[in-house]
């Protein structure tokens, strides 16, 4: 019979995790909490964690002070469009390094993925020089262009990629079915998890960008959600109840993207490892 875990052993255990959980939402309590105060209360000790007198207003004017919406749509857009271009991209480059065969397959694979070690602080100038020689530096264009390729998601698709029998690929051969038929019938419904987990880190990342974004965008009416919370930072003042209170709306799209890829994203992160 197989050995049954102490009752204690469970109760520490749980008490552990119980404790790490606190830790990590305890920043997002506080930030949902101070996003209901004056600024004058934010930074009160004791911390007041549910307020006495929360200030709604604060949703209400970080609408009216900048124009909030339009960073919003600007936000949206190119995440959207990012993210739909690089599940594509590197759905498809994982695919032809998965299962076509060609020289120097390993080879190319090897340095392509090697680009992640790459700091973006080394080739940050140069790569802005570029964007500004073609004309794309204000432009939402520039921020598309730049996320659309992503080393990491081939990996992730790739590893993923490599558990589809090659027999399953074969037969479509046999059957008359192109390379670009067996990529799009078997081979891209077959990745759905990994794609959910590709989905929600790009989502995430290019939601939450601000270098980019701050380098490449200087009209007001293209800048993005995470430069308009920086918006409410003066050069004498910073509204501290207005920046927390643009922080939790700017992080209800990602909870509904996690909330809607959840169930997949778990899934493709615990196979992933044992693919290929």
């Amino acid at each position: 019979m197989p050995n049954k875990t102490p009752a204690w052993k469970k109760a520490i255990l749980y008490a552990v995790l119980i404790l790490i959980c606190v830790v990590t939402l305890l920043p997002l309590i506080w930030m949902l909490s101070a996003s209901l105060k004056l600024d004058k209360d934010v930074f009160r000790i004791p911390i007041e964690w549910i307020p006495s007198d929360p200030a709604w207003s604060n949703y209400q004017r970080i609408w009216e002070q900048v124009p909030m919406l339009r960073f919003t749509f600007n936000t949206f857009k190119v995440t959207v469009i990012t993210t739909v271009i690089q599940v594509f991209t590197c759905s498809f480059a994982a695919y032809g390094f998965a299962k076509c065969q060609f020289r120097g397959r390993n080879v190319l694979f090897l340095i392509y993925v090697a680009t992640i070690a790459v700091p973006w602080q080394v080739y940050m100038l140069p790569q802005y020089t570029m964007m500004n020689a073609v004309h794309l530096v204000d432009t939402h264009a520039v921020l598309i262009l730049l996320h659309s390729f992503d080393a990491f998601g081939v990996f992730l698709l790739r590893q993923f990629c490599m558990g589809i029998p090659n027999e399953l690929l074969e037969a479509a051969r046999i059957d008359g079915l192109s390379e670009y038929g067996i990529y799009r019938k078997i081979a891209l419904p077959q990745m759905g998890p990994s794609i959910a987990t590709l989905v929600i880190f790009t989502f995430v990342t290019n939601w939450n960008d601000f270098m980019g974004p701050m380098i490449y965008l200087n009209s007001t009416e293209l800048k993005t959600v995470q430069l308009g919370i920086r918006m409410f930072m003066g050069q004498y003042s910073t509204e501290y109840g207005l920046i927390m209170a643009a922080s939790v709306v700017s992080l209800i799209p990602v909870v509904i993207v996690f909330l809607m890829f959840q169930k997949k994203f778990v899934q493709g992160i615990a196979t992933s490892g044992l693919k290929g």
